[in-house]
C-alpha cells in the first residue's frame, strides 16, 4: 500500500532522526497538497528541552498566515505530546494524521474536544521503528516523555 505523501515525509524525517542518533519521530505540514514543512525529533543532536519533531516542523515551515494554517494537516509518526499538542491548536491546525499511537498516546481526545480531525493509521514501519527504538534506548525514550 502506498503511502500519503504528507505521511511517507514524517517517515523519511523519522528515519532521517534515527541516523543522525536521535529519536525516531518525524512530522510534515502539509498545505492545498504541498508538504510545506518537514521535521524529526531533535532533542539530542541540538541538546534541547523542546525540540520535537512536530515543533521541528512547525519551525522549518516559517512564518504562516492563519489562512494557511486553516487549511494544513499536520502528520506525524507517533501521536503527539501535550506541548506539540498546544502549538496545534495555538494555530488552529485542523487536521492531524498520526502514524501510530501504541507506543505513546498524547491527548487525542482533547484535541478532537477542540475541533481537531485526528486520524491514527496503526501504520506498521511507525509502530516498528518506535518499538525497536525503545527496547534499544529507554533511559533516552523516558526522557523524552517526561519519565
Amino acid at each position: 500500500m502506498e503511502r500519503d505523501p504528507g505521511m511517507q515525509a514524517a517517515v523519511d524525517e523519522a528515519k532521517q532522526g534515527l541516523a543522525e542518533g536521535g529519536i525516531p519521530i518525524g512530522s510534515a505540514l502539509v498545505i492545498d497538497g504541498k508538504v510545506v514543512g518537514r521535521g524529526h525529533n531533535r532533542r539530542v543532536q541540538k541538546g534541547s528541552a523542546v525540540l520535537h519533531a512536530e515543533m521541528d516542523c512547525l519551525e522549518n515551515a516559517g512564518r504562516l498566515t492563519a489562512k494557511d494554517y486553516a487549511r494544513a494537516t499536520l502528520y506525524s509518526t507517533l501521536s503527539p505530546c501535550d506541548m506539540c499538542t498546544g502549538a496545534i491548536l495555538l494555530y488552529k491546525v485542523p487536521k492531524m494524521v498520526v502514524g501510530e499511537n501504541k507506543t505513546f498516546k498524547g491527548p487525542e481526545d482533547y484535541s478532537r474536544s477542540r475541533g481537531v480531525a485526528l486520524t491514527v493509521l496503526d501504520d506498521a514501519e511507525c509502530v516498528r521503528l518506535m518499538r525497536d527504538f525503545i527496547a534499544a534506548k529507554p533511559t533516552l525514550w523516558n526522557e523524552d516523555i517526561g519519565v
